[in-house]
């Protein structure tokens, strides 16, 4: 069992913790083992509902600790982590009752055993400020093409009402910090005066702990997008907005490419049980909870045809290569620059099916490579091998309720969905 912990004070105010164990966060501070530029109690963005404070805190834990614990092997080889997790939050009662149920929701999405508990410490005062004020939507924007696409039709649609929507990023890599603000300029001018507020936080574990020793590394962070979500539903719990996490059906459901690739292979940030399964349990301690996929019936080559009806084919070409679909994007150690997408990763196979689809042309790079120490690290990171045989076989409701989707979803409907997705990616014949 890996035990860790996610603390609201100050290292010098901790007693009996171990380092490698702890997890410090401080309010707008950057420190060697923690980086935030918001405080515990989210204070710069309003008065955030206390159970949505709690939350944060509690993804932001489980983040930490899943980039910590290392796992051993790949695909069906992948070790089933244990991990124990303790969290500083404001009221401890209305997460024991829902505790079960939270590690339960969190062994869906990463694949792994969870086991929580909680500590009541409030932190340090923090100034109660204000964002997005007379907003009516929060949208998540991470700088991908999904989130790029459902920002800019939300702009459309709320300046069609002269209302105005708040933009949430979250960012560990400045990288990926520039992006989402070029993606966010692009939308401000497409639709001028569509944003009230841009939100981006900062919550990232940092490299070593306060004791000067290492953490783990672990790449396989599929927990990233529960914090995605806390930080979204905190800015929307102020004035009980609701907010968008704009994602294609198809990626949502997801569907295995192979047998070893189910479990922690297979994201779930949008998968329909894990987004119920959340609602529900915000809902059991009355935390905001009002979470809306714009996106769960459409693949996302529909989407991109969206926007190329939306802003006509030129520029809509242009605004989705300037998005980032890429897994592995930033490769420095085998000499790849952060601009070039490796182009064999789900995400962007996917993503060069989408442009294909709606007829639109990808201005995209994606990585030639130069060597064989390059060619070796493409090959091992490619999915088209797996993704050729998943096109070559059928797939149909008794494989789809094998995938956890909701008794409220009809099978015939999500099939038709994933069929529909299946037919954009045969033709990029891979």
């Amino acid at each position: 069992m890996l035990e860790y912990h996610l603390s609201v004070q100050p290292p010098s105010e901790v007693a009996n913790e171990r380092d490698v164990s702890t997890f410090f966060w401080h309010s707008k501070q950057s420190l060697p083992y923690f980086h935030a530029n918001v405080g515990p109690q989210l204070g710069e963005y309003g008065p955030v509902k206390k159970r949505n404070i709690d939350l944060v805190r509690i993804a932001t834990g489980v983040l930490a600790a899943d980039r910590s614990a290392s796992r051993s092997g790949r695909l069906s080889r992948w070790n089933q982590r244990e991990i124990a997790l303790t969290v500083d939050v404001l009221a401890v009662g209305p997460w024991n009752g829902v505790r079960t149920d939270l590690e339960q929701l969190l062994g869906f999405l990463t694949g792994d055993v969870w086991s929580l508990s909680f500590r009541r410490e409030q932190g340090q005062p923090e100034q109660i400020g204000r964002v997005g004020v007379g907003a009516t939507r929060v949208v998540l924007m991470s700088g991908g093409a999904d989130s790029a696409t459902g920002a800019l039709r939300s702009a459309e649609e709320l300046a069609s009402h002269g209302e105005k929507q708040i933009l949430v990023s979250h960012w560990a890599s400045t990288n990926l910090s520039h992006l989402q603000a070029e993606v966010a300029r692009e939308i401000e001018k497409i639709v001028p005066g569509s944003t009230a507020d841009r939100v981006r936080a900062l919550l990232s574990r940092g490299r070593t702990t306060p004791g000067g020793s290492r953490y783990g590394r672990e790449d396989s962070t599929r927990s990233r997008s529960l914090l995605f979500i806390a930080l979204g539903l905190a800015v929307a719990s102020v004035d009980e907005l609701p907010l968008w996490l704009p994602e294609n059906g198809y990626a949502s459901i997801n569907p295995p490419l192979s047998k070893s690739r189910r479990g922690s292979l297979s994201t779930k940030t949008t998968h329909p049980k894990f987004i119920g399964d959340l609602k529900r349990i915000l809902a059991a301690v009355s935390a905001h909870h009002d979470i809306v996929n714009p996106y769960a019936s459409s693949t996302k080559g529909e989407m991109f045809s969206g926007v190329s009806h939306m802003l006509g084919a030129r520029r809509a070409s242009a605004f989705l290569t300037m998005t980032s679909s890429c897994s592995h994007t930033g490769a420095r150690s085998y000499g790849v620059g952060p601009t070039i997408a490796c182009g064999v990763c789900f995400g962007c196979v996917l993503r060069r099916a989408s442009f294909a689809a709606s007829g639109l042309a990808d201005g995209s790079r994606y990585l030639v490579p130069t060597d064989d120490r390059q060619r070796r690290w493409l090959n091992s990171k490619s999915v088209v091998p797996a993704m050729r045989d998943f096109l070559d076989e059928e797939f149909g409701e008794l494989d789809l309720a094998r995938l956890q989707i909701p008794a409220a979803l009809h099978l015939a409907d999500v099939a038709d969905l994933v069929q529909r997705g299946r037919d954009e990616l045969r033709q990029l014949q891979l």
